[in-house]
Formats: structure tokens, C-alpha cells, sequence
């Protein structure tokens, strides 16, 4: 496999509103270091394919009002590699365009589809998968979606359900998908866990440009026929005008809906390197070290006496001081405070519009 083939396409569009006061429709998750470690998640998004695909292959697809800001957290990356979407449309238009260009550029080349909000833990392992599934994609009509090993009933995720009877003679790791599952009650997540062939679906894709593309064709034929039409512009001055013009005529539909349950060559890859899609402060505080007390402590000087099970994010200059509370979120960002119970964090998206 040649590393010159491998691209990297980011979806970055999200408005992540569910980590106010972290975050904010104008400045969302992806573009916040929500870790404390110094870089954002996208910039970790980056930096876990660094081994994997050269930076002048990667291309972020965002709102055009976050361009300047990927701009400004990937200062080395060529302008034309930022596709900015004019309107949402959910995933099936975000790659169709990113596609079809990546297509003009490079007709050989092995494409791998990621969120630009999610947390790895295991890089080394996530590196061994993904090679392995571009390895599987790049001379086949194979589309590959990454199924993460569940480890509770999670009823925020969508799962797929594997055929573990038969692994591909081409990789013993990778199984055909018998059928996608929305996002189940409790009682459902449990049933499905109590299995060995459901897995929950991570949104991360590997496929060839042949393959993407015509899916897309096969499939959402008028989606096909917008990107398609607008070949000639590409890496042009007139491209973005022209998104501008036909981009919202594309139907809002995620990707899933759109190709992965109506094509037949669909396999699943089980993985586990310590993945988490950070949709919530809970999950957060699940997927980051904990004290004996189980809290999470984010930030530079906070102190915690008779607290257990909380997570506490501060990262500004200022000391914090918890005493006495059980299950709780504080956070803190531009002089907004944030103190609520973790089993009442459905509610913070109401709280940040007040």
C-alpha cells in the first residue's frame, strides 16, 4: 500500500453544543482542548494519522464560518483543502463532495472517512486497524466500517451487527455486516451486549474512491449528480460560488442511510484502542483518568476534599475548590459557570440557550 494514495477526509461541521460552557455553536468541541493536553480535537484527529496518510492528503469539511479556525489550528494546510458546506446536509453530501475532488486529484486513491471529535487512547493500535483496512479496501469494491467492541449497554450509539462465522480470506479480522441498528433503549443495548457479534458503529469508513463514488451514483443518484456537475470547478476560483449554489440542493441524509444499509460489499473491522465519540460530559469522564474518588480533574489548580464521582473542568488561570459533592459537572469557560448533576446533562444544551 502507498502512502501517496492514502487520504484523509475530517468531517468538522459539528456544533458540539452538549459541552457548554466549554463549548458553543460559534466555537464547538472539535475546535476546543477539551482534554487538557494542549491540543484540540481535531488536532488530535491529525495527529493520530500522521503514520498513515501525509498532511498534503488530508482535507477538513466544515461550515464556512469555521473555516478561520481550522485555518488557524492546521496553519500548514493548503486552502483548497478545507471544503467549507455553505448549509448542514448531514454526511452523505459532506463526502460526496470531498469525493468527487479528491477523485480529480488522485483517481487511485484509498480514502478513509473520520469524525474530527472523537478520543483514541490506543494510537498505536488505531494505526495497526486502519492500515489493515486501507490494506483491505484499496483493490476491492469493499466498504469497511470500523465496529468498536462494546463494554456497557449504550443507548447513545447506533451498533452493527456482524457475521462472525465466516471471517474474509483476505483479513482474518474482517467480518461481512449483517445489518445496521439505530440507537437502542436499555433494554435493547442489553441484549445486544449480551452477544459477541454486535459492535457499537464508530462513523469511521475506509473505502476506495471508485467505490465511494459509485455507491453515491448507485444509490443517491441525485447527490451523484450535483458533485458530478460540478467536476469542472474544482480547484478553481469559482468553486466555492458554485458549492454556494448547489450545495443546499442536496437531500439532508447521513451517510448511513444514504449508502452503508443499501450496499452489499459492507464489512466490519471489530476494533478496541480506547475510543470514545465524547458526545457528553459523562462520557468524558469515563474515557479520562480518574482519582480514587472516581472524579476527573481538568485544570491547573483544582482542589477536591469529600467529593466523589465528579468531573471538574477548568482550565483557565484560577483556583477551584469542591468540597462535599457526589455526581456532579463544574465547568468553567469566559466567565460562564456550569454546576449540574451528570444524570441531568440532557438538560445543559437548555441551559446554554437561557
Amino acid at each position: 500500500m502507498s502512502l501517496s494514495n492514502n487520504h484523509l477526509v475530517i468531517m468538522a461541521g459539528g456544533i458540539g453544543s452538549r459541552f457548554w460552557p466549554m463549548s458553543t455553536p460559534d466555537f464547538p468541541k472539535q475546535f476546543i482542548d477539551i482534554l487538557g493536553c494542549g491540543r484540540t480535537l481535531l488536532q488530535m484527529t491529525v495527529d493520530r494519522f500522521d503514520k498513515i496518510c501525509p498532511h498534503e492528503n488530508i482535507w477538513i469539511v466544515t461550515s464556512a464560518k469555521y473555516k478561520e479556525t481550522v485555518k488557524s489550528q492546521l496553519p500548514w494546510m493548503e486552502e483548497n483543502h478545507i471544503l467549507c458546506e455553505p448549509c448542514r446536509r448531514n454526511t452523505a453530501p459532506c463526502i460526496a463532495y470531498a469525493s468527487w475532488k479528491i477523485k480529480k486529484v488522485n483517481p487511485e486513491s484509498n480514502i478513509v472517512v473520520s469524525p474530527s471529535d472523537h478520543i483514541v487512547l490506543n494510537t498505536i493500535e488505531f494505526q495497526r486497524v486502519i492500515t489493515g483496512a486501507l490494506d483491505f479496501t484499496e483493490n476491492s469494491d469493499a466498504i469497511v466500517t470500523l465496529g468498536m467492541k462494546p463494554t456497557r449497554p449504550e443507548t447513545g450509539y447506533g451498533y452493527i451487527e456482524a457475521d462472525l462465522t465466516y471471517a474474509s480470506p483476505v483479513n482474518s479480522e474482517v467480518y461481512r455486516v449483517d445489518s445496521f441498528k439505530e440507537k437502542p433503549d436499555e433494554a435493547t443495548a442489553q441484549r445486544y451486549i449480551s452477544k459477541d457479534n454486535y459492535f457499537w458503529n464508530s462513523g469511521i469508513f475506509i473505502w476506495n474512491v471508485h467505490t465511494v463514488v459509485n455507491a453515491i451514483r448507485v444509490y443517491e443518484p441525485a447527490i451523484a449528480k450535483v458533485f458530478e456537475s460540478l467536476t469542472p470547478y474544482y480547484f478553481t476560483s469559482e468553486e466555492q460560488n458554485k458549492i454556494n449554489e448547489m450545495f443546499p440542493m442536496c437531500e439532508n441524509i447521513s451517510i448511513d442511510y444514504a449508502v452503508m444499509e443499501k450496499a452489499d460489499e459492507i464489512f466490519v473491522y471489530p476494533a478496541d484502542f480506547g475510543w470514545s465519540d465524547l458526545g457528553t460530559w459523562g462520557s468524558l469522564h469515563e474515557n479520562t483518568s480518574r482519582d480514587a474518588h472516581n472524579n476527573t480533574s481538568i485544570g491547573p489548580n483544582i482542589k477536591l476534599y469529600e467529593t466523589r464521582n465528579c468531573i471538574i473542568h477548568a482550565t483557565e488561570e484560577k483556583k477551584v475548590v469542591v468540597q462535599g459533592l457526589e455526581g456532579y459537572i463544574i465547568a468553567e469557560k469566559n466567565g460562564e459557570l456550569l454546576i449540574c448533576r451528570l444524570t441531568e446533562e440532557q438538560r445543559i444544551k437548555d441551559f446554554s440557550a437561557e
